[in-house]
């Protein structure tokens, strides 16, 4: 199925892409009404070398007057196709990395209403990974794992894959300003689209690399990953499964999580006091606490089984055309914020 040329805007932000922006252009089909090439503030100016050397009308530069990040440049990108009517936006990065002949196969899914929100993947072919450095094959598996938890999307994977598309309706109910505009988007995009219960669709894509240089630097974010997806994790739990539902993964991880923590600080704190006096831990106390862990470990099992099987399955924006957008966003906005809210409280008690 390909996507009509009323249907499809195409979304690029660009920095420092100056020696690939005009060929990524070239290879975008017709199926595109419109090209946005958002200049996130940049030093080389992609912005003006595509207005002086690109002559295809659908083209229209964007310029930031400060650099936004690459998630800010998106979604700039996002309201500005939205303001013009578009269907589906798709965004795609400019250093070459993407294929745009495969546009049409991302917004397929959305346009059948199989997907409210469509992703690349590198990982369904084990081709495709020949080519990609071996620490990022297994850093992507490391943040696919916390980004399963921290969005509940346990059908995905690749997350920080920048090849998507979304239904101009969905992508209007999210809050812009909340949003992670620097590396974290990607994953922050589907924490979002987690909380408006949308269906989230990957397609398989092959990696492309060359001589490109990454301005992500793995060892100065990982602890901001981890640390991000672990508030995102609480957040969604907090929302699904005790604000918004009270359901059979609430009483596991309501139950699991205190038993796990008492049986492991209860023992190894019983464990230190007696080996410090050199004595022998009673049998009675191993057992209570033995009893404790695996009882949580179960019932934490169970939560995630219960996760596994939540996943959204029913389209989001189908409902949306009879629906007004503004309440939803604000409802969403007003969710993220209160869990903000709370979590930055409790931060600062512990600090």
């Amino acid at each position: 199925m390909r996507a009509g040329v009323d249907d499809v805007a195409v979304v690029i932000p660009t920095y420092k892409a100056t020696r690939t922006i005009l060929s990524v252009l070239d290879r975008i089909g017709p199926e595109a009404k419109c090209i946005y090439v958002v200049d996130d503030c940049c030093p080389d100016r992609t912005g003006n070398l595509v207005a002086a050397n690109c002559t295809d009308p659908r083209v229209r530069v964007i310029q930031c007057s400060k650099n936004l990040g690459v998630g800010g440049a998106t979604m700039m990108g996002y309201r500005a196709a939205i303001a013009d009517g578009a269907l589906i936006i798709v965004k795609i990065d400019s250093d070459g990395q993407m294929d745009p002949s495969l546009i049409p196969f991302f917004a397929a899914p959305i346009i059948s209403g199989e997907a409210d929100y469509t992703k690349g993947n590198r990982f369904f072919n084990a081709a495709s990974l020949v080519e990609m450095p071996r620490l990022r094959i297994l850093g992507n598996a490391g943040l696919s794992f916390l980004t399963k938890l921290s969005t509940g999307y346990w059908r995905t994977f690749d997350p920080t894959n920048g090849y998507t598309a979304i239904h101009s309706r969905v992508a209007a109910l999210l809050p812009f300003e909340q949003v992670s505009s620097r590396f974290f988007f990607e994953s922050d995009m589907l924490y979002f689209l987690s909380l408006l219960r949308a269906v989230v669709v990957d397609i398989p894509i092959m990696s492309r690399y060359a001589d490109e240089e990454s301005n992500l630097k793995a060892r100065s974010v990982i602890l901001q990953f981890f640390w991000a997806h672990l508030l995102r994790f609480v957040r969604r739990v907090s929302l699904n499964y005790f604000l918004r539902d009270f359901s059979f993964g609430s009483i596991c991880i309501l139950f699991g999580s205190p038993l796990l923590l008492f049986g492991t600080t209860f023992g190894m704190a019983n464990w230190l006091i007696n080996w410090h006096r050199g004595m022998a831990t009673p049998t009675g106390t191993i057992m209570l606490c033995a009893i404790c862990v695996l009882l949580g470990i179960q019932f934490i099992l169970f939560f995630l089984a219960a996760d596994i099987a939540s996943v959204p399955d029913r389209t989001l924006h189908p409902s949306l055309r009879t629906r007004p957008i503004q309440p939803l966003r604000q409802f969403v906005s007003a969710c993220t914020a209160s869990t903000e809210a709370a979590a930055t409280e409790t931060q600062d008690q512990l600090e």
